[in-house]
């Protein structure tokens, strides 16, 4: 775990903060974002649209929902860093999956999403301060720090990469 941020956060996000906390944020999420790249990349084409059992997503689908939660990890970060304290609401990454058609979507043009989104991502929260990064708020009815969802979004990535190697691939 860190000693250098202020982490504060629900039971539910305690995996993937342990699977992502160190004691430098911004190296973290560059270091994850090429792993997790180069694991797409290896991914054979014959396994994109493949699930590892009934009713489980496909890994096109698991993609999509990466991107989905990392939009809302940052979205969260990025409003409790700026101070502002109203409650926000979570979110059924099951209905997510439900309504996100990807089989039109091409592969490369979703691991380029990633991509620049994660770009994105780490310029944004690279320019918090202390004072940011130790800010807390509430998100899905449990308290949160700015520095705790950054590491949520490596480590929801690092999850799901987890279980690629073990179940998809």
């Amino acid at each position: 775990m860190s000693a250098t941020y202020h982490l504060v956060y629900a039971d539910s996000f305690a995996p993937y903060v342990q699977l992502a906390a160190s004691d430098d944020l911004v190296k973290t999420l560059k270091k994850n974002r090429k792993k997790f790249l180069a694991l797409l990349d290896a991914i054979p084409s014959s396994k994109i649209n493949h699930a590892y059992a009934e009713g489980k997503w496909t890994v096109k689908q698991m993609l999509q929902h990466i991107i989905d939660a990392e939009r809302v990890f940052a979205y969260r970060a990025m409003r409790i860093a700026r101070f502002d304290t109203t409650p926000l609401p979570g979110f059924d990454e099951n209905a997510w999956a439900e309504r996100a058609d990807v089989t039109a979507r091409g592969w490369n043009d979703m691991i380029k999403e990633f991509n620049e989104l994660r770009k994105s991502n780490i310029r944004m929260i690279s320019q918090f301060n202390k004072e940011q990064l130790s800010a807390e708020g509430t998100a899905s009815g449990h308290p949160v720090s700015t520095a705790a969802l950054c590491f949520v979004i490596a480590g929801h990535v690092k999850h799901h990469m987890n279980i690629l190697q073990e179940r998809y691939l």
